[in-house]
């Protein structure tokens, strides 16, 4: 048999490969040159890799051939077809994801691809175009956890690695974004995986979209795996999980997607397993599951035992699986059906009929003659059978051995023989259990059905696949049939899609020839087809197989060519299938055809007492499992039951179906349901048959893959243009083959260009719109192109390197020699120097010689030289001076003999000119008045002369004014002038004097000059003394210091001895002592590191449990409005809820503070007939303790003021005793005390008339609230109020003034204090005096404790200035000390100049501390003066505006008896006051009405916080418990209202953060506990509460802010998820670093950054975002590191888990772009200073991920620096990172599997999780660190913006 599949298979191999265009195989011959590798068959291996030894040349008929292991072949070629061998892929393309994605697409390139990913990197799932290639590994793989479907949930299915989790979420999206139902098709062998891989797609398709009922559909669906496999699988030869039946799962899904509902369809289940196992085969595990919970009470009655016992469960001779507990599978199928909803009772009645099947098995015949048989009498297995069946035993007995024979007139009763009474028993046996599987069927689907309307589908098929065994029977006939008619509708999908894709590209389409499987589906289906006559041979009487097999033959035989008749046998026939010819044996066909049971035996059973055995019976569509659906499907697996009469059989007609006849009509529903929906493919192999662990049997492979329809995808896409690439990615991987001239800013003209010169063959390529087409080959061509290019390049590189190493290794040894010459020439030059050394002493003596005699000439003659010269210029400049000033002279006499002739010349000239104007002017006068004579005679003349004589007179007055307008100028001017002369005059006056002066001082100056000189040359004479004294001395010195340097030798060569016999002592006991402390720190760093853990996990787990229980809290008040909602609908008359009561409701429960009364009105209100609410528990509690507290507080100060009554007693009797002195001062205080009580009597007589006035005012507009009166009388009326206030606390700080004083007084004195005290006690009449005692007398106890810490606190700061100044003093005078030896030891002079250099520096230093305490002081004087002068203008502005405020028209209309009320300033006590009724208000302005982006911008951060624990503040000080537990309450809800409504929000949820948080702080900042208030000023612990300890509530606050903490956590996280991948993997920062791979039909998205596309930077922005989110909220630091290491968290995780998902992504170029993008995220938090956060370090895991991408992976100590490298990664992660481990490049090395190994060996005492995946989900522990604020509550302000109007500053 081997012998023939090996034939089959070679013959196969090269059919297929012969299949290929010729066109595709003769276009590449240039490829076949030497060292080109080819594959050839192997009848071993299917396909074994050669390399050609010399180039192919047309016509050659042998190929030269060496095989990897260095054997030669000749390779002689078909004569006929002349075809090469395959040639083989590049080790580049080896690998990959996608088998398209290979440049030669043929069988063995396919089968190696398999088995590289498959072995090498243990990957069992690879695409195949549109089909999932998915091998069974044989072992459990950590690749199906929760952490890989959420890693899978949202992506692209070509973006990650091939997963069946990939190809579920791409028929979940397809389904949500084409709104069409989807189907994936599971086929395969059987143990090649496929329930497996059906079972993964649905728990894939259940976590992802959850249910939309409550009713956990999701995990119904899941649950009916157990119980279908528990009844439908068995095990077998080739697998031990193998399912016996086929099954179409509908999973329905409502409109938002989520499950609602499922559907189960059933095929053909193998009803003889039921009856007959082959060897080393079982029956379904239920029966083993039972006979191993035998011992079970409840099993007790099924009489089971050992599963040998039983004949149906012990002919395989295998009953058990290893590995596998029957008993606890028997378990989880229980659980199973409680889950499912079939009750205990149904679960017994199943068991009970599986038990008697079993034991029916038992019941054994006995032969009376050959035509008759009996059951023994009593026997057990059949009484067993009737009695757990409920049925006679007789009835039975009888008709297992008899029938009926019904003929037209009567009815006979005939026995029959022993072989057909087993025969009908076991015939029995099949029909009770597929009816009993058909129920179960039923239910299953009742429970999965949902009354919800079904939007639509995702079908599952886990169907058997092509079987080929040594007997093939009617199952596998069926089974072929049915992959028939899948095989064809895979192959038009595949057809279509191809099409689609050519045609979207606009690429020319042409039909390929592919197989169409049409004409074996005519053979088997079509009119006198196989089936067609199997059913007309069931009809004849007499019908038997041998007469089948003759008509087969026929019909058939020689007429077509898929149907062949066996040489050797008669009762056989072939049918060539789509995957391999098929030997059929005839025998039994009939009967599993017919499947008949006798009517006889099924009345029995239908009479029994068992109810569900009686349902099992009933009406065929009852029973059948499909009945539920709408189509009324018919059911596979159905039994034909003899009728006894023809009348029955006419009346059910439903029962004379043949099995054949109802498969083929479920298979064409089937077909339709498929064809109605988009199919996707996942194709199971079996890699061998011995069920071992990744071993790869390329012959069983091969088989599979063509007859999974694998083989012929390829083929199609060969059959075209298989490779395609993006125009980007194309110029990406090829730009090495372009120059720069080539590169074009259009890259899609830019690659056709390269393209034109690269491939001169037109038809080897096409160009779509977005992708270029190559044909098969290709792609291998350009890779080659490109490696030889880059290979060129490397070799260039080596040579330069090499050049480099040989001149750097010159460079040294010529270095070495030059060293070696320069000492030689170093010694011969030191001994040159020593002669040119005295030869250059003798020249430097002989040249100082005649220097000073030169020198001394010199200067002799220079001095006469410069005698002489000052003679001869001074009388050279005399001379030039005297010459000057004889020129000077006489141009002043020549300037004015020529002014005097000038105007001589001018003077005469301007006579004759005027000489002649006057003779011209008298001739005209002389004319003119001979004309005026004229007209002088008339009377007009004399008018106008008259006229024109008063407008010149006019016009001369005006001149004049003019004129003397000018005159007074020109004074002025004169004036001016004069003025500025006198001033110049004596400025120059005064520079005379000054210059006189300055003479003066330079003659004094220059008789200093001689007298400095004659000291100089005085000092010069002792210089000399005191040289030749120095030389003596130092003569002395010298000899002094010889002998103490004798002396200091010896006595170091003594401390030296000393030092070391020291320093070794020190040596040990610092050892000794280092090692204990280093033993003690370890130990102390153990256990600190092991409590932080433990630390860590409990908070963990407590804000797990918070989280759990928010989100249980969210689901019950979603379930509380539902409810609500439907009361409101079932009663339409209900009344609706007032809306501010409405907003008064908690949205959440909070144990510890919400109550039922306060809803309890409003309850009332709505629901009149209900009954009271319970009350809270916890609230009563809390308020008993409460009361309980008050009571002893009372009781105390009962106890204190009986206490004072008994010594004021005691004290009577002193009172003689007391000092004058104290009782005077005493006296007065108490004076002083009544007059302020007096004032304070006054003021409310005041305050009482007022009112009254108030009240007594009759007039509507004068006490109308709008009047001014009326306002003036209530703004005296605060003013009374407030003074009021100021005034009880006066009497309040005298009263503690008098405790104060009374314990500074000694214990003698005390008495009379008490009397005094007890005397204001009896004054006080009424509990309000009482209770302000009590007050003050609390009050006085905590003034008391602040100056008692106010003094210890500047006590203790004294002690340590004191501590510092004795410090100091001590540090002084050692310095002094030190400073003083030294001096001793120096010689008298140097001692002097020591000591005044010393004194000199110690008065430097004073005074400069003196100056800077100056400075400082100067500095608080101007601040004091600039805060006086701002006090006293704000003080100003107050007296003006209250000045203002007070109008007249106010004055007027005062009442008639106004009231003078004093008014004082009050200090603002950081308190706001609201009224109980706008508490709402406040919480719907403050919080749920308050826009973040507003209050960041505008004001102050936490301002919401500090407003409500100013609010908080109030109502503590008023004592008022349930306005506090109100107001806490009410915020605790309005924010999480407000978050539940915009917690999708980032800025929302960081700005309540923040706020909660502040809140928080507050609340421990002024609690009045010691650890809080310390770092408070006076001021700020002045503001603590007084009343209540809110401790309770700072820890439902802290648990608000976890809740708040991890909803940002989830909302930052859905913002940067889809970034982190696309930012950090996919996008190319360093752009060319990275070559693109070819990635087959399934592109994956782009690394080139488009618009949509993120990229680092857009991470990085974001990042940016939220931290000036988080700032400008003010946000804690702490708290900010926590956030941000939360995001880096994120960011690692998710990156790291997707590059674990992605074999494309792991290489050595996407390592280094890694690290790039790393230190880019930690350069942001070097700017942000978040270096210190913790952020860097959880990264490590991605970083160390990314070294691993870029080391060397060869040697054993490459393996060993791995290992101490990669600490933050487990060995799964470092395992398959190094698996995915992909060459970009051919010149980068694989990572070997022995390499693997030595890693797998080095790591594995190392412990770590096994888990793959790390959790992106998990939120680290959060800690809000206190973090105290210096803002004064009295400096807040509140913003008019708010709308907080009705809040009161107190």
């Amino acid at each position: 048999m081997d012998a023939m599949l090996l034939a089959t298979s070679t013959a196969a191999a090269v059919q297929s490969v012969s299949s290929l265009p010729h066109q595709a195989l003769d276009d590449l011959d240039y490829m076949c040159v030497k060292y080109a590798r080819i594959w050839i068959p192997d009848p071993e291996v299917v396909w074994k890799s050669a390399e050609l030894l010399k180039d192919y040349k047309p016509g050659d008929k042998v190929l030269h051939l060496r095989f990897e292991d260095g054997k030669d072949l000749e390779y002689k070629l078909d004569p006929k077809t002349k075809e090469l061998p395959p040639l083989r892929n590049p080790d580049i393309l080896v690998g990959e994801n996608d088998l398209t994605a290979l440049s030669y697409l043929h069988e063995p390139a396919v089968l190696h691809n398999l088995k590289v990913r498959f072995i090498d990197s243990k990957l069992i799932y690879t695409y195949c175009g549109i089909v999932l290639v998915a091998i069974n590994p044989y072992e459990q793989l950590p690749i199906y956890g929760e952490d890989i479907i959420n890693a899978y949930s949202g992506q692209n299915m070509g973006d990650m690695d091939p997963h069946i989790f990939a190809v579920a979420e791409e028929a979940y999206k397809q389904m949500a974004r084409d709104e069409r139902n989807q189907s994936i098709i599971v086929s395969g062998e059987s143990g090649a995986g496929k329930t497996v891989s059906a079972k993964y797609a649905m728990r894939y398709f259940a976590t992802v979209s959850g249910s939309a009922s409550e009713a956990n559909v999701e995990e119904k669906v899941l649950a009916s795996n157990p119980i279908m496999e528990s009844i439908g699988n068995a095990k077998t030869t080739r697998n031990d999980n193998s399912s016996r039946f086929g099954k179409y799962i509908e999973i329905g899904f409502d409109k938002r997607y989520r499950i609602i509902g499922a559907n189960m369809r059933t095929y053909l289940l193998e009803k003889s397993r039921v009856v007959f196992q082959a060897e080393e085969e079982r029956n379904y595990h239920i029966f083993y599951q039972l006979c191993a919970s035998a011992a079970l009470p409840e099993f007790k009655t099924l009489r089971l035992g050992n599963a040998n016992y039983f004949h149906y469960t012990k002919q395989g001779g295998s009953p058990v699986i290893d590995g596998i507990d029957d008993a606890k599978e028997m378990m989880n199928t229980r659980r199973a059906c409680t889950l499912l909803g079939i009750a205990d009772s149904s679960q017994m009645g199943i068991f009970q009929i599986l038990a008697a099947i079993l034991h029916l098995g038992n019941v054994s015949f006995t032969s009376r003659d050959a035509d008759s048989c009996t059951i023994p009498p009593k026997h057990e297995p059949l009484r067993i059978f009737c009695d757990l069946m409920g049925v006679e035993y007789e009835q039975m007995a009888h008709w297992l051995c008899h029938r009926k024979l019904a003929t037209a007139t009567e009815t006979y009763i005939k026995p029959i023989p022993k072989l057909q009474a087993t025969n009908a028993r076991d015939a029995l046996a099949k029909h009770i259990y597929a009816n009993l599987f058909n129920w179960i069927v039923d239910h299953v689907n009742r429970a999965l059905h949902s009354t919800m309307k079904q939007h639509s589908f995702i079908g599952v098929l886990d169907i058997y696949g092509f079987e080929t065994f040594e007997i093939n029977s009617f199952e596998q006939f069926c089974i072929n049939y049915a992959n028939e008619k899948l095989q064809q509708q895979f192959n038009m999908h595949v057809f279509k899609l191809e099409q689609e894709e050519y045609m979207r590209e606009q690429i020319p389409w042409t039909l390929i020839d592919f197989y169409d499987n049409q004409p074996c589906i005519n053979l088997i289906e079509a009119k006198l087809g196989v089936l067609d006559l199997l059913d007309e041979e069931c009809k004849m009487p007499k019908g038997s197989d041998n007469s089948w097999a003759q008509k087969l033959y026929n019909t058939h035989l020689n007429k077509t060519a898929l149907f062949e008749k066996p040489r050797l046998s008669n009762k056989a026939f072939i049918i060539q299938h789509f995957a391999d010819k098929v030997e059929y044996q005839c025998e039994g066909f009939l009967e599993k055809n017919k499947d008949t049971v006798y009517e006889e035996q099924i009345q029995v059973l239908k009479s029994s007492k068992l109810k569900m055995l009686s349902e099992l019976f009933l009406d065929v569509k009852a029973i059948s499992p499909t009945s539920a659906t709408p189509s009324g499907r018919t059911p596979l697996s159905r039994t034909a039951v003899k009728p006894t009469k023809s009348k029955m059989a006419q009346a059910s007609k439903e029962h004379k179906k043949t099995v054949g006849h109802q498969f083929r009509n479920s298979l064409q529903l089937l077909m339709e349901t498929l064809n109605a929906t988009t199919p996707h493919y996942v194709r199971c192999i079996k890699p061998n048959d011995f069920k071992f662990p990744f071993m790869f049997d390329e012959k069983r492979t091969v088989q599979q893959l063509r007859a999974c329809g694998v083989l012929e995808t390829i083929r199609i896409s060969a059959a075209g243009f298989p490779s395609r690439w993006t125009y980007q990615e194309f110029f990406s991987r090829y730009r090495v083959l372009m120059k720069q001239r080539d590169v074009l800013s259009d890259r899609k003209q830019t690659c056709k260009n390269v393209l034109e010169k690269l491939i001169l063959d037109k038809d080897k390529y096409q160009f779509g719109k977005t992708k270029i087409f190559f044909r098969a080959g290709q792609v291998a061509y350009l890779e080659k192109i490109r490696s030889d290019k880059l290979r060129a390049a490397c070799v260039r590189i080596q040579k330069t390197i090499r050049g480099w190493l040989m001149r750097k290794k010159y460079l040294r040894m010529r270095k070495a020699a030059i060293t070696v010459q320069r000492y030689v020439r170093g010694y011969q030059a030191r001994c040159l120097a020593t002669f040119l050394r005295r030869t250059r002493a003798a020249t430097i003596i002989q040249k100082f010689q005649r220097m000073y005699i030169i020198r001394k000439r010199y200067r002799r003659t220079r001095a006469a030289t410069v005698v002489l010269q000052s003679y001869s210029r001074g009388y050279i400049a005399r001379k030039l001076y005297r010459k000057m000033l004889r020129e000077h002279k006489a141009t002043v006499l020549q300037k004015h003999v020529r002014g005097w002739l000038a105007r001589l010349h001018y003077h005469r000239a301007l006579e004759a000119i005027v000489y002649l104007q006057c003779c011209y002017r008298r001739m005209m006068a002389k004319r003119e008045l001979k004309k005026l004579k004229i007209e002088a005679r008339s009377v007009e003349h004399y008018k106008k002369l008259n006229f024109g004589m008063e407008n010149k007179i006019m016009q001369l007055q005006r001149k004049i004014d003019e004129q003397s307008k000018d005159s007074k100028s020109l004074l002025e001017k004169l004036t001016s002038l004069e003025a500025a002369y006198s001033s110049e005059t004596e400025k120059l006056k005064s520079d005379v004097e000054r210059l006189k002066t300055s003479e003066e001082e330079a003659k004094n100056a220059t008789n200093r000059v001689l007298s400095l000189q004659e000291e100089i040359t005085k000092l010069q004479k002792e210089l000399h003394q005191t040289q030749s004294e120095k030389k003596s001395i130092k003569e002395k010195a010298e000899i002094y210091k010889r002998e103490t340097d004798q002396l200091v030798q010896e006595l170091k060569e003594q401390n030296t001895l000393l030092k070391k016999e020291k320093d070794d002592l020190n040596h040990r006991i610092q050892d000794q002592a280092k090692e204990m402390t280093d033993a003690m720190e370890k130990k102390l760093l153990e256990e600190t590191k092991q409590l932080e853990l433990d630390l860590n996990d409990e908070r963990l787990r407590y804000q797990n449990l918070l989280n759990e229980f928010s989100r249980l809290e969210e689901r019950y008040d979603d379930l509380k409005d539902e409810m609500k909602l439907m009361v409101n609908i079932s009663k339409p008359g209900h009344k609706r809820t007032d809306s501010t009561h409405s907003s008064n409701e908690s949205e959440y429960t909070y144990s510890s503070e919400i109550t039922e009364a306060e809803e309890f009105p409003m309850r009332m209100e709505q629901e009149p007939s209900e009954k009271k609410a319970p009350l809270d528990m916890s609230l009563f509690l809390k308020l008993q303790k409460r009361v309980s507290e008050l009571e002893q507080e009372k009781q105390s100060l009962q106890d204190e003021l009986d206490r004072k009554e008994e010594q004021v007693l005691k004290a009577k009797a002193k009172e003689e005793e007391r000092p004058q002195m104290r009782g005077a001062e005493l006296e007065y205080e108490s004076l002083k005390r009544q007059e302020l009580e007096s004032e304070n009597k006054k003021l409310k007589n005041e305050l009482n008339e007022l009112r009254k006035a108030l009240i007594e005012k009759s007039a509507p507009g004068v006490t109308a609230p709008g009047a001014p009166a009326y306002r003036v009388l209530l703004e005296q009326m605060t003013s009374v109020s407030e003074e009021l206030e100021v005034r009880k606390e006066e009497v309040l700080i005298l009263r503690s003034q008098l405790m104060s004083q009374k314990e500074a007084i000694p214990p003698k004195n005390t008495m009379t204090d008490s009397t005094i005290l007890l005397e204001d006690v009896q004054k006080m009449k009424d509990k309000g005096e009482i209770a302000q005692a009590y007050i003050g007398l609390k009050e006085t106890n905590r003034l008391l404790e602040s100056q008692l810490q106010t003094q210890k606190r500047s006590h203790d700061n004294e002690m340590e200035a004191l501590r510092g100044e004795i410090q100091s003093l001590k540090e002084e005078n050692n310095r002094q000390q030190q400073l003083l030896a030294q001096n001793l030891q120096l010689p008298p002079e140097a001692r002097i100049e020591a000591s005044l250099q010393h004194e000199i520096t110690r008065l430097t230093n004073e005074n400069l501390d003196l100056m800077e305490q100056l400075e400082k002081q100067d500095k608080t004087v101007r601040k004091l003066k600039k805060q006086l002068k701002v006090f006293a203008k704000k003080i100003d502005e107050l007296e003006v505006g209250q000045m203002e405020n007070i109008s007249p028209g106010q004055i007027i209309d005062e009442p008639i008896h106004p009231v003078n009320i004093p008014r004082k300033e009050k200090d603002f006590q950081g308190m706001l006051e609201y009224k109980k009724e706008d508490e709402p208000k406040l919480v719907k302005n403050l919080i749920l009405d308050l826009k973040p982006r507003g209050v960041a911008v505008n004001l102050i951060p936490g301002l919401p916080a500090y407003i409500l624990f100013m609010c908080v503040r109030h109502a503590d000080y008023l004592n008022d418990d349930q306005k506090v537990r109100s107001l806490l309450t009410s915020t605790i809800n309005g924010i999480k209202k407000i978050l539940k409504k915009r917690g999708d929000d980032f800025e929302t949820v960081s700005f309540w953060l923040s706020n909660t948080c502040r809140f928080l702080h507050c609340l421990k900042q002024y609690s009045g506990e010691e650890g809080f208030m310390k770092h408070n000023t006076t001021r700020q612990n002045e503001h603590c509460l007084t009343n209540f300890d809110l401790a309770e509530y700072r820890q439902v606050l802290s648990d608000l802010a976890i809740q708040i903490y991890q909803q940002l956590v989830r909302v930052l996280e859905n913002i940067l998820q889809p970034m982190i991948v696309s930012g950090m993997l996919e996008h190319e920062t360093i752009q060319g670093v990275s070559g693109v791979k070819p990635t087959g039909l399934r592109k994956r998205t782009s690394s080139i950054a488009d618009e949509g596309t993120y990229t680092l930077d857009s991470i990085i922005r974001q990042l940016n975002a939220f931290h000036s989110i988080m700032c400008q909220h003010g946000m804690d630091p702490e708290l900010v590191k926590q956030v941000v290491k939360q995001m880096f968290y994120i960011i690692g995780a998710v990156t790291l888990n997707n590059l674990l998902l992605r074999k494309d992504m792991c290489s050595w170029s996407k390592g280094m772009q890694i690290r790039y993008n790393v230190s880019q995220l930690e350069e942001w938090l070097r700017d942000k200073n978040l270096m210190t956060s913790g952020a860097k370090e959880t990264l490590e895991p991605l970083i160390q991920a990314a070294q691993l991408l870029q080391v060397k992976k060869k040697t054993d100590e490459d393996a060993e620096a791995i290992c101490s490298m990669c600490n933050a990664l487990t060995t799964a992660q470092i395992v398959k990172v190094l698996n995915l481990y992909t060459p970009v490049n051919e010149f980068e090395e694989r990572v070997t599997v022995s390499f693997i190994r030595t890693i797998q060996m080095r790591m594995r005492d190392r412990k770590d999780t096994p888990q793959l995946l790390m959790d992106a989900k998990h939120i680290f522990p959060v800690t809000f660190p206190f973090n105290p604020s210096s803002l004064a509550l009295e400096t807040i302000q509140i913003p008019a913006s708010l709308g907080l109007g009705f809040l009161t500053r107190v």
